[in-house]
């Protein structure tokens, strides 16, 4: 960020505290989003926008509060800031809501995470519309006279972010992601439609997949949904392919978040260092992984961030515990959110495990679904194929699966060798056993 903004940022701390602020924290963003979509070989949505904002937390008289405003000029700011403290004293207090010791910024990496594209001031508008037209002209040639719409879409983000707190904290970090969301529309039986979903995403833009790469894998999946059909409720083994995973992960990490843990609404309560999962699982959290999608050299709190094994081996090893939470849970802080996951892949392919798994379902899709952080129990909807010793027997639609995490990643039996690399979770395929399928 330039030094006109980062000594904009210590004009409002110094502002802050001539108005009485005890304790404040700064954050200037800048963002600028580009987006493209192409339907019918023609541009539907063409956006571009820049924005600026200011996040402002103020700590007085044991009173806390966090306001925003995307004026940046100085007349405004000195305003916005002497009503926020204002307003901050009509506040409850709050006895754990103060800034960290500064100890705890101690020790940041200076690792260069290279999550920032050199090249994207040289991306170009007809560089944009071609990414997402050749998107969907590769779709359109893989499909057939079934395939009814081809939406693709490609869009890049820039971001600066400068962080100053009053009581010894300074960070900031440049980063781009690039993505693309295609949407696949395909006649099926009489009046049924089959659809394909696929979100890419990268910090790198070549590190990117080809076109070609990208419709291969939307349309294989799409076209396989064709004639799906219920079939009968049974307990089956199930493959969750690499993308979807992290659906499934994600309802047990809301029981790893300190709220939940403080508010007592974690099944993951007091199961620290306990069996929560068959010895086959481990998940790390590592937010210095370089050009990773959820890397940073700091979290939300100005901590250090550092590599994390949150399950080893099936044993529950941390949680994710903010400051203020630490606080109000009387213990050490860890970090406040997930950055890059990673469960380490196996040896085996899918299809090397299809084939040795007997009868069973491969989920494609998830749709909908909950999960409880409190019991642990959840329930999905799944779209897929049933398969039987390595051949496909049909698809299968409008079916569910249910259980309760703390059984569900016990019956985990076998994990793929094909971690999904185009999202902050790096997750392989995961199977599990004795899984009842919902259907008729």
């Amino acid at each position: 960020m330039n030094q006109e903004m980062k000594n904009l940022c210590k004009w409002i701390i110094n502002t802050a505290e001539k108005n009485g602020a005890k304790e404040c924290k700064a954050t200037l963003a800048v963002a600028r989003n580009v987006e493209i979509r192409y339907r019918q070989h023609k541009p539907e949505i063409i956006k571009e926008s820049t924005t600026q904002n200011l996040s402002l937390d103020i700590y007085v008289n044991g009173k806390y509060s966090s306001q925003n405003t995307p004026d940046l000029r100085k007349k405004s700011l000195g305003d916005f800031i002497s009503k926020t403290i204002k307003n901050t004293n009509y506040l409850e207090s709050d006895p754990y809501r103060y800034l960290p010791d500064p100890e705890y910024y101690i020790g940041r990496s200076d690792v260069d995470l290279k999550i920032s594209d050199p090249e994207y001031p040289n991306l170009t508008a007809g560089q944009r519309h071609y990414l997402a037209k050749d998107i969907e002209d590769a779709c359109i040639e893989k499909g057939d006279d079934r395939l009814i719409s081809v939406e693709a879409e490609f869009n890049d983000r820039y971001t600066e972010i400068y962080i100053l707190s009053n009581n010894g904290f300074e960070g900031e970090s440049e980063g781009t992601r690039f993505g693309t969301e295609v949407y696949l529309t395909i006649q099926d039986e009489g009046n049924r439609k089959s659809e394909g979903f696929l979100i890419i995403s990268s910090r790198i833009l070549n590190e990117f997949p080809g076109a070609e790469e990208i419709a291969e894998i939307i349309v294989r999946d799409a076209y396989q949904q064709l004639g799906s059909k219920k079939i009968n409720t049974e307990i089956l083994p199930v493959i969750i392919q690499n993308r979807n995973t992290e659906r499934i992960l994600y309802g047990l990490l809301a029981a790893m978040d300190g709220r939940n843990l403080q508010q007592k609404s974690s099944f993951l309560l007091d199961k620290k260092n306990q069996i929560i999962g068959n010895n086959l699982l481990t998940l790390i959290d590592n937010p210095l992984i370089i050009s990773g999608l959820g890397s940073n050299l700091f979290d939300s709190d100005g901590f250090p961030c550092k590599e994390r094994i949150m399950i080893d081996n099936g044993i529950l090893r941390d949680y994710y515990i903010n400051w203020y939470y630490s606080r109000k849970l009387d213990c050490e802080p860890t970090t406040g959110s997930s950055t890059n996951l990673i469960i380490p892949p196996g040896e085996k392919s899918v299809e090397e495990i299809i084939k040795d798994l007997g009868r069973g379902i491969l989920i494609t899709g998830i749709i909908g679904g909950n999960s409880n952080p409190t019991t642990g129990d959840f329930s999905l909807g799944i779209f897929g194929q049933l398969f039987d010793h390595g051949k496909t027997i049909q698809s299968i639609a409008e079916m569910n699966i249910a259980d309760n995490h703390l059984q569900f990643w016990n019956k985990l039996i076998d994990i793929g060798n094909d971690p999904w690399k185009y999202s902050n979770c790096q997750l392989p395929s995961l199977v599990f056993k004795d899984i009842v399928i919902s259907g008729l």
